[in-house]
């Protein structure tokens, strides 16, 4: 922290000396042109002078008005004398003073007028001169002691919210257009599949467990839907692969933000599925896999980035909803072609038993068929208990959609599916 903090400082201290060095240059070289004599001596001295925040450069100006009075007989260059000084700092001191700082120190330009305004408040000449030190220190450790992070959420200039928390907002709000925004953002550092994986899917785990503690309305939910769905599709044509290049917008040494130390980021899924032609006999269908959603309300919408990474990975996917395998409609269920069906569930409220007769209608269906299952709360007690997976009936259950898929390409006869991740591992 006492690194960080002094890094920051040194940062802010150069950037102050540049600014009143360049609010010394613009003084002297308006004051040649005004006529003023010696303009270098007032151009060093309005530098130094500026050292004291936000009076220093006014009482600079006072020494030039006052000489421009006493050589020039009329009052032009008293008066362009006195116009330099009082456009050039307010301009440098609120406008371009308050940016540089707080892109250099960490701060929010917010932060920086009213961090004057309390410590000038406090301790007089004093507190402002010391205004921006401490309130940096102050980001310092609202950054590196988690207690203390409200400072960072109120001083600092990097956004508070996870990306989990900016797209449920953005769900709930039925804005997929900035969804989709900050979701393009995302992915010029991560895989199409890490960002489904470390956000869509959390941020829609957010909004069913609101719509089951009943804060959700049902008018929302139908926004998370269909917003969800216009996600997806917007994203049909972006490939599942590592981007070419990382965002350098952060500095790699900068110590990161709660909410950024709470996202993780994961490869993108590797290997694709052979030729149609090369795959096993029950895989050349149109659409090998079915992605059937769960129980929950936001299901489907799982399901459909599941699917969407499936055939990016070169393996044909449909989704049909969950009221098909239903006790009523898993005699009209078609699983003709199908050699694997992949079941989506945000939650299964620690009572699987619905999923096991799920399974058990699924079974009587189709004894060749696959089942997997993609609990995506990790966590989950079918997920680690194997004699509790046992009795539910599945043939492998995933965490993640990326172990989903890892599974799919695998049971395909994939080749070069890379190293198993615990998921892909649970899956095996």
């Amino acid at each position: 922290a006492m690194d960080d903090a002094a890094g920051r400082l040194g940062t802010y201290f150069l950037a102050q000396l540049g600014m009143n060095a360049a609010f010394g240059v613009i003084v002297g070289v308006g004051l040649w042109f005004i006529g003023v004599p010696n303009p270098l001596l007032w151009g060093v001295f309005s530098a130094l002078m500026r050292f004291v925040p936000y009076i220093g450069a006014f009482i600079s100006g006072i020494l030039p008005v006052a000489l421009a009075a006493a050589v020039d007989p009329g009052w032009n260059m008293v008066i362009a004398t006195a116009a330099l000084f009082l456009i050039a700092e307010p301009v440098f001191g609120q406008v371009i003073e308050p940016l540089l700082y707080g892109h250099s120190t960490g701060l929010s330009p917010f932060a920086v007028i009213v961090s004057t305004l309390f410590w000038g408040f406090l301790w007089g000449p004093i507190g402002l001169i010391l205004a921006t030190p401490f309130t940096v220190c102050l980001v310092v450790l609202g950054r590196h002691v988690d207690s203390l992070e409200f400072l960072d959420i109120l001083l600092g200039d990097r956004p508070p919210l996870t990306p989990v928390e900016n797209f449920y907002q953005r769900m709930l709000a039925g804005d997929p257009d900035e969804a989709r925004d900050l979701g393009e953002q995302m992915l010029k550092e991560r895989s199409l599949s890490s960002y489904y994986d470390e956000v869509a899917l959390k941020g829609l785990q957010l909004a069913a467990n609101d719509y089951a503690r009943g804060v959700v309305t049902p008018a929302q939910l139908e926004n998370i839907r269909a917003s969800s769905r216009s996600l997806v599709e917007d994203f049909e044509d972006h490939p599942d692969v590592e981007p070419a290049g990382t965002d350098a917008t952060v500095n790699p040494n900068d110590t990161p933000t709660l909410a950024e130390r709470a996202h993780p980021k994961n490869e993108a899924v590797p290997g694709q599925a052979p030729p149609r032609e090369a795959l096993p006999e029950a895989w050349r269908g149109e659409a090998p896999v079915l992605c059937l959603a769960g129980r929950g309300p936001l299901d489907e919408a799982s399901s459909a980035m599941l699917a969407q990474l499936l055939r990016k990975h070169g393996l044909g996917a449909r989704v049909t909803a969950y009221q098909s395998a239903s006790r009523e409609g898993i005699r009209d269920l078609d699983l003709s072609g199908v050699a694997m069906v992949c079941i989506s569930y945000l939650d299964i409220t620690g009572n699987p038993s619905h999923l096991r007769y799920l399974l058990e209608r699924l079974r009587r269906k189709s004894r060749d068929v696959k089942l997997l299952v993609g609990l995506w709360p990790q966590g989950e007690a079918v997920l680690t208990d194997t004699d509790l997976g046992r009795q539910v009936g599945a043939d492998a259950y995933v965490s993640s959609l990326r172990g989903a898929v890892e599974a799919c390409l695998r049971e395909a006869g994939a080749t070069n599916t890379g190293d198993e991740t615990p998921a892909a591992a649970n899956a095996a």
